[in-house]
């Protein structure tokens, strides 16, 4: 498809289809939260983070020696996870343990890679 079939050159609106399209817009500070929210998984590290995560509860050690990263790094990414709600962590003496905050994270993980090792993208 080149870009002259892109453009609507009826110019003739659907009012229902609009309608309809329009009521399910979100407001923008939802819509901004949700890009946001998206954003995180829009990295190879932080991904690679919620994939050892959706295996396991793990500390900051166990995550650096899983993805051979250091300590700085991980503990970058788990910031930024833990402030969109994307990972949770809990206190065990001196230890800290991070895992996935809910099971939509898996689901959204999950669905993800379904969808990418769907045959259109090999």
């Amino acid at each position: 498809m080149d870009n002259d079939e892109l453009i609507c050159s009826e110019k003739i609106v659907d009012k229902e289809k609009v309608d309809k399209a329009r009521k399910n817009l979100f407001p923008d500070t939802v819509t901004s939260k949700l890009a946001i929210f998206f954003k995180i998984f829009g990295d190879s590290t932080r991904l690679k983070i919620l994939m050892a995560l959706d295996v396991s509860e793990l500390c900051v050690c166990d995550i650096m020696a899983t993805l051979n990263m250091k300590q700085s790094t991980v503990s970058q990414q788990l910031k930024l996870l833990r402030d969109v709600k994307v990972v949770k962590c809990r206190q065990e003496g001196k230890q800290v343990f991070y895992s996935l905050d809910d099971c939509h994270i898996h689901k959204i993980l999950s669905v993800g890679i379904e969808h990418i090792k769907e045959d259109k993208y090999e």
